[in-house]
């Protein structure tokens, strides 16, 4: 593949613009980034390391990232009051070209105010597999109530809630009690506020909510707010596996 597709299908730009980062010498290719002038230059691009002005990139032929979702923020390329979560990735990352939309799109949202683990890929297929009910990919939430947390809460959250959208139950997964107001709580569904509706469904509100997994994969300890990471072809492939 020529050098200027291959930055062109990374999101670097419009091919005119990859033509001109590599004429320019913005552009080296390996580890040790030797500078190429060559835009037609020729490289296989799978696994391919190269240097933007130098900042390293590894060739991604789809994009499967997490990203640590701090307060503050929308999951929407276009918010209504608060910073676009997107913002917090490179430029790259977010003028991908791909079908309907560019860049990588987040796998479900989260509230401004919800912190934690959040998906994001430019893979169609990904971003169904793990959005869709019917695949029943646990995600784990750390629930901050209001009040302290009765027993008889924790029995009706596991038996099933009826929210004021549906007729039919939704119920935890599982559900335990951390501390006095704090819950522990996995859904595979991912309806409209569902953690907020179904605390308050039993009685409790809550004050803070942070999810820490999805399927297998937990937010790492060392993932700060607002910091990002690549997900590793055996964490894409366990996430797949589910369901």
């Amino acid at each position: 593949m020529e050098l200027q597709d291959i930055l062109f299908t990374q999101g670097f730009g419009t091919r005119r613009v990859c033509h001109g980062l590599v004429q320019q010498g913005w552009v080296g290719v390996g580890e040790a980034a030797e500078v190429c002038l060559d835009p037609l230059a020729s490289f296989e691009p799978e696994g391919l390391v190269f240097h933007v002005q130098g900042q390293r990139w590894v060739y991604q032929r789809l994009a499967y990232l997490m990203l640590h979702k701090p307060a503050g923020f929308e999951c929407s390329h276009k918010p209504s009051a608060w910073p676009s979560v997107y913002t917090l990735l490179p430029l790259p990352l977010r003028q991908r070209p791909g079908g309907a939309a560019s860049g990588v799109q987040a796998v479900g949202r989260l509230d401004q105010d919800t912190t934690g683990l959040l998906l994001l890929s430019d893979d169609g297929r990904f971003i169904h597999r793990l959005s869709s009910p019917k695949h029943h990919v646990p995600k784990v939430y750390e629930v901050t109530c209001k009040h302290p947390v009765a027993a008889q809460q924790v029995e009706r959250l596991l038996a099933g809630v009826v929210l004021d959208d549906d007729p039919r139950p939704v119920r935890a997964q599982a559900c335990e009690v951390v501390d006095g107001h704090m819950l522990r709580l996995t859904l595979t569904q991912g309806k409209y506020h569902q953690v907020k509706r179904m605390v308050a469904a039993v009685g409790n509100r809550v004050e803070a909510l942070h999810r820490s997994r999805i399927g297998d994969i937990v937010l790492p300890p060392d993932l700060l707010p607002g910091q990002w990471r690549w997900l590793s072809p055996a964490q894409v492939d366990a996430l797949m596996a589910k369901g």
